[in-house]
């Protein structure tokens, strides 16, 4: 998966950075306060909504400075926003509505090829970041999944987005660290007013979001994941600033960031989890069934009501069954279905000793697939990746793997992150369809090849559709035995639990938060359905009741996309070209489900290439 949230632009930084969202100064002023700004009337339309795009484009990264930092813009990485603050809530909120109603003004009349997407995506993400402040989501900052003080401490540490190469890299910051610590305290009092709206997480999910924030209650600050990049501080800095910094980032984890971290967690320990609730879905909380159905909308980017989701997860599930039953055929084994979980979750040839043992095989694999590409793709990114272990302080309840986006600049790679901890849930035979799914040819080619496209608006280089991004990741498994993996039975068994995994995921989302399902009724389904250990399937359980809807945004993209895949090769017969299809996919960046149905079927009655450059 990818870290993030993943609704369209309006938490486009959280998505980046897994935070809860960020804080900026004042944002600059849209030029006149209107579209004449940017654009005058005797302007063709599109370059006077290209304007109105790029003043967007650098109000946002104004707005949201974790943002602009995860692209390699480094003009506010001083700044941590308090996103969580009624103030920055009434600021986003008018941003949107401005930007949405200078759009409008200048309209979308004449408007061809990529102008037209860009105008529809430009106006659709604005109505949907203002259905989404609808509800009360900043009563709710923080859970295990989505916490920004985890987020915060990746980006201290060194190891994230944040810059440490100059003494101003080191000094800004310094100053986000103050911003932190009003985020933090807003953050509690917004759970206070939270409790008192009956708006509350669930206790379980809050009960693992203790030792997170314990992690960071650390009395030596040299013992500090803060005092990371302070211990490889560069030599090349004259002693009088090293001598400096080292001084105020003790000062600052003594007198910051360990009592920002202190507060957060107390308050959770003694407020917060006594008044959280024993309820698991979304049907417990004040207009719960529209605020669901209102994510479903958006993570899916389709029409799809919860119940439709729900039996389209049945009807995969049970034929995603039946191609297993093929695979215990061919691998001879004698017995039920769920046996063959079973064996395949506890027999030793399947797991690792060591977790360098586990990485080791991550990288061995990466020669076999990037040997697959070219029959495939020709477009592929400029843009490398690392792949490296989940850090220790957010292992316990991190994903198996997720992927975090390179620098626009290229000068900082990709990351593929490999969970390394409780190696009982991590069995060789996923190790394929995860390493597809996250790094090539999933999330890294889609995500890198995204914000690479020159032709297109920043806005659109950056954006997320998490039923596109997903979706496509997922496609993404699907094309191992063309790239020369898949050739171990049970390795393709691996990527069929993967896509059971997803099919399982539209069933109990929804199950969760539209026929109130519990926590138990969760779990059964799992163990019942798919070859899933205790330890993933309560992490999981708990990831949907944390993130509602977000997890249905991967099968329905990947139907999508294997449905126009299948649809351009019937129409276009033999001269169907799948490198041809895939550039098409991935030329226009992150699109709503229906708005690359509309490209594709452009492209399957005129089929000549016509994307965006890189």
């Amino acid at each position: 998966m990818l870290m993030t949230r993943m609704l369209p632009i309006i938490v486009v930084a959280a998505a980046l950075t897994g935070c809860s969202d960020p804080q900026p100064a004042d944002p600059p002023a849209s030029p006149a306060g209107g579209a004449a700004a940017v654009g005058s009337v005797a302007q063709a339309p599109a370059e006077a909504l290209n304007a109105l795009y790029e003043a967007y484009f650098e109000e946002l990264l104004a707005l949201y400075p974790l943002l602009a930092t995860s692209i390699g813009d480094d003009r506010y990485n001083d700044q941590y926003p308090n996103t969580l603050s009624p103030e920055f809530r009434e600021r986003s909120r008018g941003f949107h509505e401005r930007y949405l109603r200078e759009a409008l003004n200048i309209g979308g009349d004449g408007l061809t090829g990529e102008d037209r997407v860009s105008f529809d995506v430009f106006v659709r993400a604005r109505r949907d970041a203002l259905a989404e402040m609808e509800f009360p989501d900043w009563m709710i900052p923080i859970n295990q999944f989505r916490n920004a003080a985890n987020s915060f401490a990746r980006l201290g540490s060194g190891g994230s987005s944040q810059p440490f190469e100059t003494v101003a890299d080191y000094d800004n910051f310094l100053s986000r660290i103050s911003g932190f610590s009003e985020w933090s305290a807003q953050a509690i009092e917004n759970m206070r007013m939270g409790i008192e709206a009956g708006v509350v997480q669930p206790r379980i999910l809050m009960e693992k979001a203790l030792p997170q924030l314990a992690a960071h209650v650390e009395e030596d600050p040299e013992a500090s994941m803060f005092w990371r990049p302070v211990a490889a501080m560069p030599d090349t800095f004259p002693a009088a600033e090293r001598t400096r910094l080292s001084e105020a980032y003790r000062k600052a984890i003594t007198t910051q960031v360990v009592p920002a971290y202190r507060a957060l967690h107390d308050f959770v320990r003694d407020a917060y989890l006594p008044a959280s609730r024993e309820t698991v879905g979304m049907l417990a909380l004040p207009d719960g069934r529209a605020w669901y159905e209102q994510l479903v909308r958006e993570y899916t980017t389709t029409d799809l009501s919860p119940g439709e989701i729900h039996e389209i997860g049945l009807a995969e599930v049970e034929r995603i069954h039946r191609e297993m039953r093929a695979v215990m055929d061919r691998v001879g084994f004698e017995g039920e279905l769920s046996e063959f979980f079973t064996f395949m979750n506890t027999d030793p040839q399947f797991y690792f000793d060591r977790q360098e043992d586990l990485l080791s095989g991550y990288e061995a694999l990466r020669a076999r697939v990037d040997a697959g590409v070219a029959p495939l793709f020709t477009l592929t990114p400029e843009a490398g990746y690392e792949i490296r272990p989940v850090e220790p302080f957010r292992e316990k309840s991190a994903a198996g793997g997720s992927y975090q986006r390179p620098s626009a600049d290229g000068s900082r790679p990709g990351i593929f992150y490999v969970n390394t901890y409780d190696l009982s849930a991590r069995p060789s035979w996923a190790m394929e369809s995860l390493f597809l799914h996250e790094a090539v040819p999933g999330h890294h080619f889609q995500i890198a090849i995204n914000q690479e496209l020159q032709g297109l608006p920043a806005f659109r280089r950056f954006s997320f559709y998490t039923a596109y991004t997903e979706g496509w990741a997922l496609y993404a498994e699907s094309l191992g035995k063309a790239m020369g993996v898949y050739e171990d039975p049970y390795q393709y068994f691996g990527k069929l639990n993967a896509e059971l995994w997803r099919a399982v995921r539209l069933v109990v989302d929804t199950g969760l938060h539209e026929k109130g399902w519990s926590r138990q009724e969760v779990l059964d389904f799992m163990y019942a359905n798919s070859a899933v250990s205790e330890a993933r399937a309560v992490a999981e359980a708990e990831r949907y009741m944390a993130i509602p809807g977000q997890a249905l945004s991967y099968k329905i993209g990947q139907l999508k996309i294997q449905q126009l895949r299948d649809r351009a090769e019937s129409a276009l017969g033999e001269e169907f070209d799948i490198r041809e299809f895939h550039a098409r996919v991935l030329e226009s960046g992150a699109l709503p489900l229906d708005v690359l149905e509309g490209e594709i079927e452009r492209w399957m009655t005129t089929p000549a290439p016509r994307g965006a450059s890189r």
